[in-house]
């Protein structure tokens, strides 16, 4: 089926946020654009707004008439939906053709130039802190992000750039159906071990996708990696990390909320730059979405007013309460790694107060093969309290719970185990100097409630 031959498309899984913007792109084409979720949400509720027909059983009746036309109708599904889906079922049946989010996404990268960031983590924050670079430069661009920017409200931005921001998935290696233009690779620290099996199976996919980086293009991959990349002849290739590489950052100044430093680069240096989010984290992060704008042509002066002006992304390091008395924020590590950099942001930021997190871990397997290094990340904080596994896609596992972690956590850091039923009465009954919401489940579609239940006993 030609894109023009197109005139439904159907998504399973649709409120996933990388679904999302996609079926946005769809939308804003003039398309009909159906689908089916698990349950409503913030997300799907502004999708229906937006037009798209969503709904939350699997009932092939409930698909609306456009979408049930072989010869005219995409479908489209995330890999963390199971084969025995009932809807994804029928329309293998009925011949429909049918593609993973990632390969309408690797079209897009063939028809454009496509900059995308790859990585266990930082991806979401390096993406969308490029797209909002490039997007108010004179190259503008098109992207699809792993999270929603609150400078533009959502998660997905279009115009008639022939450059693409991406956020390259490792999930299920959807990454490979990519052909990036310019790489950014923050980090290869093993993931998702319940798909890939082992870590040389986890590195040996990020090798491969470095194969896919188009023979101009370019690759900026973070210092120290254990993958060995595999470039075609003609990729440049290029380090970076926050203090040295290729690109790299000098006159750090930390003070009084803000961050500024050098943007250091073997293609034009940028003095002075300021983080509009200022988080120490972004620093590196920053540095590789500078180094990918400033390759596809951003000019210093677009650079640093990208910067200045970027606002981050709902849920990574998103403060909902900053005074001198209480902080709160919600992020949505859920890898150790991810977890370890915002601990030490987070120290940086409050040397001296005493940090909380509550943290809900993602997914029994994450949990099992590395429920250690969680609680070694963790330990970084005054007081964890842990709730109990998010499942998401998967079943129970004998033995893997919580406690797994909470046994771990180094001595002197105060703890407690408690359900996620119980996080709103607990919150009443205690005071907080900084507290953070950790996790890429469920709790944090409580954040709201906590920050009203927190802002009432300030009054």
């Amino acid at each position: 089926m030609t894109t023009n031959q197109i005139k439904a498309v159907y998504f399973i899984g649709a409120g996933g946020i990388g679904m999302s913007a996609i079926a946005r792109y769809f939308l804003h084409r003039g398309l009909v654009v159906g689908g089916y979720d698990k349950t409503p949400t913030a997300l799907t509720c502004r999708l229906e707004k937006e037009g798209m027909l969503i709904h939350y059983e699997e009932n092939i009746d409930e698909i609306p008439h456009a979408c049930k036309q072989p010869d005219s109708c995409l479908v489209v599904y995330t890999p963390a939906i199971p084969e025995n889906h009932k809807e994804l079922q029928y329309f293998r049946q009925q011949g429909f053709e049918i593609q993973k989010r990632a390969q309408v996404l690797g079209t897009l990268t063939h028809e454009m130039k496509g900059l995308c960031v790859a990585g266990t983590h930082g991806k979401t924050s390096t993406s969308t802190m490029c797209a909002h670079i490039m997007h108010q430069s004179n190259l503008d661009c098109n992207a699809f992000l792993g999270g929603i920017s609150k400078n533009y409200g959502t998660n997905y931005i279009l115009s008639e750039s022939e450059f693409v921001v991406i956020e390259a998935d490792e999930f299920d290696r959807s990454f490979h159906w990519l052909r990036p233009f310019i790489s950014v690779i923050t980090a290869t620290d093993p993931d998702h071990l319940d798909i890939y099996g082992t870590k040389e199976a986890y590195l040996e996919s990020f090798a491969h996708y470095s194969e896919l980086i188009q023979p101009e293009g370019a690759l900026i991959i973070h210092r120290g990696l254990e993958m060995q990349e595999r470039l075609q002849p003609g990729v440049r290739r290029y380090d970076y990390s926050r203090d040295e590489g290729d690109f790299h950052a000098e006159n750090i100044v930390i003070d009084n909320g803000t961050i500024r430093f050098d943007f250091i680069s073997p293609i034009e240096c940028v003095k002075n730059v300021e983080l509009g989010q200022p988080i120490p984290i972004n620093i590196e992060n920053g540095v590789a979405a500078m180094a990918m704008a400033q390759l596809a042509g951003c000019t210093p002066d677009e650079l640093r007013y990208g910067m200045q002006t970027y606002s981050g992304v709902e849920r990574r390091f998103d403060f909902r309460i900053k005074t001198d008395r209480l902080v709160l924020l919600s992020d949505y590590a859920h890898h150790p790694k991810e977890i370890l950099e915002s601990a030490r942001s987070l120290r940086e930021l409050y040397r001296d107060r005493h940090i909380t997190a509550i943290f809900q871990p993602h997914l029994y397997t994450r949990t099992r093969d590395f429920y250690q290094d969680f609680a070694d990340a963790l330990s970084l904080l005054d007081e964890v309290i842990l709730t109990d596994i998010y499942p998401a896609r998967e079943q129970p596992i004998e033995g893997v719970t919580s406690q797994l972690i909470y046994d771990r956590l180094r001595p002197g850091v105060e703890k407690q185990l408690i359900s996620k039923d119980e996080v709103l009465d607990m919150v009443r009954q205690r005071t907080f100097d900084v507290l953070v919401i950790l996790g890429a489940g469920d709790l944090d579609a409580q954040v709201p409630q906590i920050a009203k239940i927190l802002q009432s006993k300030t009054l």
